[in-house]
């Protein structure tokens, strides 16, 4: 049995350097995993610790025995918590709803964390092996039922709005840990919770947290950021090097001047493709060089700026503003011959965030547009790479800020009382983000 726990600290082991020396991007969904790596690491070297001190009870001093034991079953149940956590934090990521079990669950680990430490531990010396019995032990099927079971009704009350790949991953682990923490239950002496566990995290690790999953995700965002880029509206080049031409034919000014120099501005900002990251300040650079041209061919154009001074250095996915005013002139101001404005505005939300809006007054969605673009941008993992049609701008702004910011974080529509439509992007507030 020895060699088993051994067995899976090495596989952990080779799945935490896997894990901890892949590129992936910061968010709190790796940042559990990691912490709930390193307790499991620790929790099977104190499983095969504790397994040969109670198989040698004559050998082994009782007292080392006893904290090796005790320290297992709190590792036990933190670890419990911990996949209790990863899933809560998933379903809100995924689903945008509160966690509401937080403080029971808090409360729970910590009655459970002392109980483990102060309630009496006895021995039972079989002819098939030893086992622990008594309070303490019994904390271990305590903490594992009372979380699994918080699991299992998340699960539960939120299958329909998960994502198929997440519930069936979280489903397979739950029905392994449940299988095997039943058969320990009814087989004290099998001394099989390592297996559970370690089973558990590996669904979750190839599954859910796989790094080499993540690279292909991210390859794939960028490859599309670099095709949206590569592709930016032909015809706002076409009919704006026709406007130039135009004023050129009528008048020789400067004006002519100028209006290249912003085209070459635009360009110039446009294919900065090194950095996933910008300072807000710089996309609102691209943005308004972009208006300025828009409003030159369109003189009934209005832009309009309100920008909190103190977000300018905070770190945004870089070109996902300029897609989105796009959007908004084509299919909203350009059916009313672009008479109207854009508001861009960016304000600090609750919670460290950012909210940047653009507001424009146009003709609005037409019959059940809303509700298509909604459906899109809420399964954004579910829509293949797009190369062409009218939502490649949206759909990849919607990706991109997913993938580099967190899944609690994105793009949605809203639309307004006294006409046309307001984008709302949701972001981090942080100047630091990773």
């Amino acid at each position: 049995m020895l060699r088993m726990e051994i067995a899976l600290f090495l596989v952990m082991a080779f799945v935490a350097y896997m894990y901890f020396t892949a590129e992936k991007q910061s968010n709190p969904l790796h940042r559990i995993f990691s912490v709930l790596l390193v307790v499991m690491l620790s929790h099977l070297a104190l499983d095969a610790s504790t397994l040969y001190a109670v198989c040698h009870l004559d050998k082994v001093p009782l007292w080392l025995t006893e904290v090796l034991h005790r320290f297992f079953i709190g590792t036990m149940v933190l670890l419990t918590y911990l996949y209790y956590q990863y899933i809560a934090v998933l379903i809100q990521m995924e689903t945008g709803k509160k966690r509401k079990l937080d403080i029971p669950a808090k409360v729970f680990l910590v009655l459970t964390e002392m109980g483990s430490f102060l309630l009496p531990l006895y021995y039972q010396v079989t002819p098939e092996g030893n086992y622990s019995y008594g309070p303490c032990a019994y904390m271990c099927y305590a903490g594992a039922t009372f979380y699994l079971s918080l699991c299992t009704w998340l699960l539960i009350s939120n299958w329909e709005r998960m994502d198929p790949k997440e519930k069936s991953a979280i489903g397979v682990a739950l029905f392994v840990e449940l299988t095997v923490s039943v058969l320990q239950a009814f087989h004290p002496t099998w001394l099989i919770s390592g297996m559970g566990l370690t089973l558990m995290t590996l669904s979750f690790y190839l599954t859910l947290e796989n790094p080499d999953i993540l690279r292909a995700e991210l390859t794939e965002q960028k490859m599309s950021m670099l095709y949206l880029k590569s592709q930016v509206n032909p015809h706002f080049l076409y009919n704006t090097l026709d406007t130039i031409r135009i004023q050129a034919q009528l008048n020789g000014d400067k004006k002519v001047a100028d209006l290249l120099m912003r085209l070459v501005d635009f360009f110039r900002l446009s294919v900065k493709v090194d950095r996933p990251m910008v300072a807000l300040d710089d996309e609102l650079e691209l943005l308004e060089v972009y208006m300025e041209l828009m409003c030159y061919r369109y003189p009934e154009l209005q832009c309009e700026y309100d920008i909190d001074p103190e977000l300018g250095g905070v770190q945004v996915p870089n070109f996902i503003l300029q897609p989105v005013v796009e959007n908004s002139l084509l299919h909203g101001l350009k059916n009313k011959g672009y008479r109207g404005s854009v508001r861009i505005s960016a304000q600090k939300t609750a919670h460290n965030q950012m909210e940047i809006q653009v507001c424009d007054t146009g003709s609005g969605f037409a019959a059940g547009k809303k509700a298509a673009i909604d459906q899109m941008l809420e399964n954004y993992a579910k829509q293949p790479a797009k190369l062409e049609g009218n939502s490649i701008g949206i759909l990849n702004v919607q990706k991109r800020i997913k993938l580099l910011c967190g899944r609690e974080y994105g793009l949605s529509y809203t639309e307004n009382e006294t006409g046309g439509v307001t984008a709302h992007l949701l972001l981090p507030g942080k100047e630091d983000i990773q």
